[in-house]
């Protein structure tokens, strides 16, 4: 059987946590750490930032990020698919940049506002 450790990030104690074949986990002060280790072992997902090409008087990138995490496998290509986005100033804060990414039902959104 093997056993796989880790550090909780879900709050400022960072338990080192160890979760088995089984789904068994230790060293957790708390219920959200095991759900934490279990889902980290069985479906690991991310938040992503980034930037995308804007035209603007201002600058020229455009910072973005996953409106909800996004499966740890799709982190590729979803950054392929901001490569070949360019916004048009003006944008605000949330627009949404990227509807329904990789038909994840996740949005990429804007996290500035540019107005010219």
């Amino acid at each position: 059987m093997s056993v796989k450790s880790m550090i909780c990030i879900v709050c400022p104690v960072g338990c080192h946590v160890s979760i088995d074949d089984n789904h068994t986990v230790t060293g957790n002060r708390c219920k959200r750490g095991e759900t934490y280790a279990i889902k980290e072992v069985t479906n690991p997902t991310r938040m992503i930032t980034s930037t995308v090409k804007i035209k603007s008087n201002l600058t020229t990138r455009l910072s973005v990020k996953t409106s909800e995490p996004i499966a740890k496998t799709l982190i590729f290509e979803v950054m392929d698919a901001l490569n070949s986005v360019e916004m048009q100033a003006p944008v605000s804060t949330d627009d949404v940049v990227i509807k329904n990414v990789l038909d994840t039902g996740i949005d990429i959104l804007a996290t500035r506002t540019i107005l010219e």
